[in-house]
This record gives C-alpha cells, sequence and structure tokens, in this order.
C-alpha cells in the first residue's frame, strides 16, 4: 500500500483510484496509506457545493471545473509561476437501496469534463450518513489534496435543510439555491443558509429569479444586518451602514445569478471565489478552518474508535439485558449509559 502511495504521488491516477477504494471500504491498507500522505497534504482549495435536490448543483460544479481548468489566474506553482489548475471533484450521491454503491447520477450530468486530464472525478455513496457526506469524505479529499489536485470541489447529497457537514470540511461553500423550488420563505429558515460563504441562485432564466433573491437578501438582513437594502424608482438598492460598512474581517456572503446549463455567470462566481480566499487569507481565517476542520475530523475519528473498543468490551448479551431493562422502564437511557460504560454489569 505504500508503493500504491507513492504512485499517487507520482500522479498515477489508476493507483489513485484504487487507493480511494481502500479508504471506502475502510481497509487497514487505506488507512496506513492516508498515514503516509498526510503530510503532503494542506495545499487544496476545498469548496463545498451543497443545496436542495433539483438546484442544479452537478451542473453547475461541472461548468465551475470547466472554467477552473481553463484558467490560470490565481493560481501559482511551487516555482512562483502560473499553472494550470488540477481539478478534484467528489460527487456524493445517494446510497442504492440494491447495492449500496452510488446512484453516478452527477457523472451523467458531467460528460463534458470526461478526457480531461486536469480533472479527476470520484462518485462515492453516502451509505447512509446523514448531513449530506459520506463518513469517508474527508480522506478521500485527503488524499487528492496529496495527489496534487489544488481545487477540491465536494458536491453532497442534496438532503436539505440539515446538511451542513459540508462546512466544516470545505474553506468555501456555495449554497445553491433556484427559483421555483417552493416556499421562499423556507430559504430563510433553513439551517444550511447559515454555512453559506457565497449565495448562488442559479436556473436565474426561470420567472421567479427576483423573489428568490431578495428573500436570500432578507435572509442575510437578518444575520448580517450591516446594509440597508430599499426600494428607489422601481429598483432594489443596497448602502453600506455608516457604523459597520467599513469592517474588512466582516465576509457577507454574495449573491450570484448562474445559468449554469450555458454558463451565464460562472465567470463572476470564481471572482467572488477567489475574492472569498484572499479574505480567508489576509484575515487568517484560512488557518482557523484548517484548524476547525482537524478538530472536527479527529473528533469523529476518536468517537468511531472509542465507540469501537467499547463494543469490543461489551457481549451482546449484557448489551441486550441492558437494553431490555430500559424498554421495562426499568432503567432510564441514562443510568444505562453508567452501567454500561463501568462494563455492562448491573
Amino acid at each position: 500500500m505504500t508503493s500504491l502511495a507513492e504512485s499517487v504521488l507520482e500522479g498515477n491516477r489508476l493507483a489513485l483510484a484504487r487507493l480511494l477504494t481502500q479508504i471506502e471500504n475502510h481497509t487497514a491498507e487505506g488507512r496506513s496509506a492516508l498515514e503516509y500522505l498526510f503530510p503532503f497534504t494542506g495545499n487544496a482549495h476545498l469548496i463545498g457545493v451543497t443545496g436542495a435536490p433539483g438546484t442544479g448543483k452537478s451542473s453547475l460544479v461541472n461548468q465551475l471545473a470547466l472554467y477552473f481548468s481553463k484558467s490560470q489566474d490565481s493560481h501559482e506553482d511551487q516555482s512562483g509561476k502560473n499553472a494550470i489548475h488540477r481539478i478534484a471533484i467528489v460527487a456524493v450521491d445517494p446510497s442504492s437501496p440494491f447495492t449500496g454503491g452510488a446512484l453516478l447520477g452527477d457523472r451523467v450530468r458531467m460528460r463534458d469534463l470526461s478526457g480531461n486530464p486536469n480533472i479527476f472525478i470520484r462518485s462515492m455513496a453516502s451509505r447512509g450518513s446523514l448531513g449530506g457526506l459520506s463518513r469517508t469524505t474527508a480522506g478521500i479529499v485527503q488524499v487528492l489534496d496529496a495527489a496534487g489536485y489544488d481545487v477540491i470541489m465536494i458536491e453532497t447529497v442534496g438532503a436539505g435543510q440539515a446538511e451542513v457537514d459540508i462546512a466544516r470540511l470545505a474553506h468555501t461553500t456555495l449554497v445553491v439555491e433556484a427559483p421555483g423550488m417552493g416556499d421562499d420563505i423556507q430559504t430563510i429558515k433553513a439551517g444550511i443558509m447559515e454555512i453559506a460563504d457565497v449565495l448562488v441562485v442559479n436556473k436565474a432564466d426561470r420567472p421567479g429569479v427576483e423573489a428568490t433573491e431578495r428573500a436570500l437578501r432578507n435572509m442575510l438582513q437578518l444575520g448580517h444586518p450591516t446594509q440597508r437594502t430599499f426600494l428607489h424608482h422601481g429598483r432594489y438598492e443596497t448602502v453600506e451602514n455608516a457604523d459597520q460598512g467599513n469592517d474588512d474581517k466582516l465576509w457577507i456572503p454574495p449573491i450570484q445569478r448562474t445559468v449554469a446549463l450555458d454558463g451565464q455567470g460562472i465567470p463572476e462566481l470564481v471572482e467572488m471565489i477567489n475574492r472569498h480566499v484572499v479574505y480567508l487569507k489576509a484575515t487568517n481565517k484560512w488557518q482557523e478552518r484548517e484548524y476547525a476542520r482537524l478538530q472536527a475530523e479527529l473528533d469523529n475519528l476518536l468517537s468511531e474508535v472509542l465507540i469501537s473498543r467499547w463494543r469490543s468490551r461489551i457481549s451482546d448479551s449484557q448489551y441486550s439485558q441492558i437494553l431490555n431493562k430500559v424498554m421495562a422502564r426499568k432503567m432510564s437511557p441514562w443510568q444505562a449509559v453508567e452501567v454500561l460504560l463501568d462494563g455492562g454489569e448491573y
């Protein structure tokens, strides 16, 4: 497996695909490779793309990857010269109810990227995980980072309001909305909106785009009251509040309209993403997000390992006895936890 990891560092795409499979299957070889590759990580810009199903996330990722692959702006290699972006896409799909694998629906929408040597696409099943990601997504991203991909886009399942795990993984999170998806008030109350670094109104050629954008601006006003929007001669205009408009340490998520099918708004969206990178690095928030990301990963690994070790010390019969007492209301769940942690003896 060390030789496989070395091949990944050398740019071998077949070795990369095989190693990603090992990581998804939680093999000891995959974990060993992750340990070997970890010192080579920390260089990629992680972009999360999330939103409700049907908003056009896959089409948007397709257009962003095409644009990045043709652009050399704001990207320098180790020699300090402009270099071609190498883009990786991690598309988390719902699990198949029959095979447990990814449904590969996102791959169908990304056929324009096939054959591009600077783009690597990996579909992976959520395998029942909540929050829009798989348990192994972080490991997959680490390997792609070590493999030299400087832009890694992670597209989530599209589960809805609770799909916020991506904010713990990505440096820049795009939340995609679309007109005609239902009650616009949902955009205000949905917890997913609070994680946005950039708000994207996709399918902006559809009727109702103004109402969707207005609802998003109202939501931003609730969370970031640093601007005042008013109607002037039939047009909405925004001005900065005098006491807060000059705070360069505050990032207010911009809103960008796009039509992913024909690429409208993609250059402007990339410019917003690049501005967010500049902001993160200028305010030291890049390091803060890296710290929070690694802390979340460490906490998740600790939880998995501790639960696994604890479960190996408790027999199935002991666990069933305690659970039956809870079912019979002879023991509360809190008491049961204390007993199980003490070894299952009651």
